[in-house]
Order: structure tokens, then sequence, then C-alpha cells
């Protein structure tokens, strides 16, 4: 190779680094500063309330969780949510990869079967007894809520029809036609079940 084709093919190092170092500052300002900013100011926009978690507070103003993260609930006059693979814990979301084949699913179902059943209310609604892929569903079936109101109303000493007329007064169905049963928030059908008892 001659020395003038040496001289056109030369890498002119200090120039290439620094238009590398241009357009890595530029990507970085756009996808980690400028795209996350619009990201956040869209949405405070469009949903704040989402934005924000969607939180749900007390009358009293306190913070007591978010509408879209299961809680627990074991005391009897409230409803009880979807079983979770992960205790609740919304740091640790994920489900508990039991085969439905397998026979340690069936025994844990079968066992929870047995203990919310109810003599003559028919069969446990599978969400009862059966976790949520994330272990954070924080809604059940308005089935699932009503088949706990016998358990609710004798804990709360009130009638079943208000129990029930409170659940249903709070189921929704969020996809519209898509969604094919009803379901009710646990947290806030809760919150509304202790105002409705004062």
């Amino acid at each position: 190779m001659s020395r003038e084709d040496r001289t056109r093919y030369r890498v002119e190092l200090p120039g290439d680094v620094g238009t590398s170092v241009r357009v890595v500052a530029v990507t970085m300002l756009l996808c980690c500063v400028l795209y996350p900013l619009a990201v956040f100011a869209g949405g405070r926009v469009v949903s704040p309330r989402r934005a924000d978690g969607s939180l749900i507070r007390d009358r009293q103003g306190v913070l007591v969780g978010s509408e879209l993260v299961a809680q627990r609930f074991e005391r009897p006059e409230y409803v009880w949510p979807r079983p979770s693979a992960v205790g609740y814990d919304a740091s640790a979301s994920g489900g508990s990869n039991l085969s439905p084949a397998g026979a340690r699913l069936r025994s844990r179902v079968g066992g929870a079967v047995r203990a919310l059943a109810v003599p003559g209310a028919g069969p446990v609604p599978l969400d009862l007894v059966t976790e949520s892929g994330s272990g954070l569903d924080p809604d059940v079936t308005l089935q699932a809520a009503l088949y706990q109101v016998p358990r609710i109303a004798r804990a709360r000493g009130i009638a079943e029809a208000d129990v029930a007329g409170v659940i249903g007064s709070h189921a929704r169905r969020p996809g519209g036609p898509l969604t094919p049963q009803p379901i009710v928030n646990v947290l806030e059908v809760n919150l509304a079940l202790d105002l409705s008892s004062r």
C-alpha cells in the first residue's frame, strides 16, 4: 500500500472518539432524561391518580393502600382476597409455579376448599383458592365476594342483604364486555363495609 493510500485510509481517532462521546451523551439525554420526563409529565396530565399509584385513603386522609396491589385480610368481618404465593409482598411479585397436575397444588387447593366451604352455598369460587400470576391481584370476582357474605354478616352483626348490597355497589367490569365476570376491589369494598357498619 502506497503512502498516499495509507494517508487516505488513516483513521482520525481524536475526531472519532469525540463524535462517539457526543452521540452517547445525546442518546443518554434523550433516553434517560427527556423521555422519562415526558412520560411522567404525560401521565400526570392524562391520569394523575394512576401516575401516583392509585393510592387509597380512608375518611381521615390516612393512606391505607393502593387500588392496584392486594393486601392480606384475615379477620372474618372482611372480604378476603385471593391467596398469594408471595405473602402479599409487593416487592416479591410472582406465582407459585406449581403444576396444575401436581399433587402439591391439588392438596393445597383441596385444603382451601374444605376450609372455605359453606354448607348449602354451592362450590367455592375458584379465585378464593388459587393464586394469581403476580400474587398481588387486588380484585376478586363478584361471585367470590358474595360467597363470603354469610361470614361477614355474622361477624359484623348486620343483615346479609346489607353486606351484599355494599359488595354489589362496588362491582365493576373494567374491560366492559371483555370482562367475563364483574369484579370487586377488596380494599375498597372493605373500607365501604367499615363505613356502613358504623
